[in-house]
């Protein structure tokens, strides 16, 4: 009875892990060579034209985004997207069929839950142990690119001072510059190339990334191509700007790392102790179990354990 949560999760954990072998076997080499070379020049290299590396491009980032507000489906392309995993529908479809039918075989060996139970919990775990990854993969991917814009920001500001136009300090950053940023800015070096405007394809870009820096940045462009300006002096402070804040968000996090390990230790330790208790005495509770309290006590537990672990997150999650 104690142990069918655990096992659950443990099911839930093996499902998630095995979604990360899968995408290691089948990315993996692709993954080792782009951490060398940038996707946009990895493909170039590869032979193919520019024309024909901005379609690719376009259809990994940009050609599932009419398929975001279908039910369940919707987020889950939407994560993919952000994480420039090139998934189609039907792709993310098998996933979750897939992952569904593992989960259920592995509840139906390791627990006794009625078969109606065992599809319902499958279904949940399939489907969030995808989404979960997704998740992980746009939110690592984002971050990266939000640290590496301070540097793009430095390198354009460097080229526009020795005389470059906008159009080659962007080019330069696509080719200095490691992914995801490199390959994004790619992406507008190539777009302006065939007749977009420099500020209407970083708008693109903002709404592709979801990264609040870098909407600034293209509005700064956008301000400096209408009304004048220094646009080197412009970058330089937003380059500032970010570091100072990436610097402040540090602190933060540094100051709060006991409070925010307190929280977790606190909310875990309930749990852990549960399992020493079934561990070392495994009929502690069989005193008690038929009391009509002891259910919805343990509900009760369950709850606010979790609540807990919310409102933690709101005490130490400080927004810089």
């Amino acid at each position: 009875m104690f142990f069918q949560p655990l096992i659950y999760a443990f099911i839930f954990v093996g499902v998630f892990m095995m979604v990360e072998g899968i995408y290691l076997v089948i990315y993996g080499k692709m993954l080792k060579r782009e951490k060398k070379i940038n996707r946009r020049l990895a493909l170039l290299e590869d032979g193919k034209d520019t024309e024909e590396v901005l379609s690719i491009l376009r259809l990994e980032r940009e050609g599932a985004e009419k398929h975001e507000k279908i039910p369940v489906i919707g987020p889950l392309v939407e994560m993919a997207r952000h994480a420039a995993i090139a998934l189609t529908i039907s792709q993310i479809v098998i996933a979750l069929v897939g992952l569904t039918v593992l989960s259920f075989v592995l509840l139906s060996v390791f627990t006794g839950a009625v078969i109606q139970i065992r599809i319902v919990v499958a279904l949940i775990v399939g489907y969030a142990a995808f989404y979960i990854w997704l998740r992980g993969k746009a939110k690592k991917r984002i971050s990266l690119f939000e640290e590496q814009l301070p540097d793009a920001l430095d390198l354009m500001v460097r080229s526009l001072r020795v005389g470059h136009p906008m159009n080659a300090a962007i080019g330069i950053v696509a080719r200095e510059m490691a992914d995801p940023l490199g390959t994004e800015f790619g992406l507008i070096a190539d777009e302006t190339t065939y007749g977009m405007t420099i500020t209407d394809a970083l708008d693109r870009l903002a709404e592709r990334v979801p990264v609040p820096d870098l909407r600034f940045v293209a509005i700064a462009i956008n301000i400096q191509s209408t009304s004048g300006g220094n646009l080197a002096e412009i970058l330089a402070g937003l380059s500032a700007v970010i570091r100072a804040r990436f610097k402040l968000f540090r602190k933060v996090r540094a100051i709060t790392a006991e409070a925010r390990w307190s929280g977790w230790f606190l909310s875990v330790f309930p749990i852990i102790a549960l399992l020493m208790v079934q561990v070392v005495q495994p009929d502690y509770y069989d005193r008690v179990s038929d009391h009509p309290l002891f259910l919805p006590g343990a509900i009760l537990t369950a709850i606010l354990l979790v609540v807990n672990i919310f409102f933690m997150r709101m005490l130490v999650n400080i927004k810089v």
